[in-house]
């Protein structure tokens, strides 16, 4: 995927009586997701919310493990 797909705007959905939420078809499509499949549910701020595959956790969890040392870092210098 490009840096450019990875910004994709898929259309509108609605959420329903039980808080359900329909994901498009296309995105579904594009980003694999499966029924029954879990996902992340994460908010953004200011009414935004970001969906990422439960997979995807290792991956971060991996990508801010290596970044650790520059983490704590600019956690001090902000204090």
């Amino acid at each position: 995927m490009t840096p450019h797909e990875e910004h994709v705007f898929y259309g509108t959905t609605t959420i329903g009586e039980k808080g359900q939420v329909v994901i498009p078809a296309e995105a579904r499509e594009k980003m694999n997701l499966k029924k029954g499949e879990k996902l992340l549910v994460f908010s953004m701020g200011n009414g935004m919310i970001a969906l990422s595959k439960l997979e995807n956790l290792a991956k971060f969890e991996q990508h801010m493990a290596q970044r650790l040392d520059a983490i704590r870092k600019a956690v001090r210098s902000a204090k």
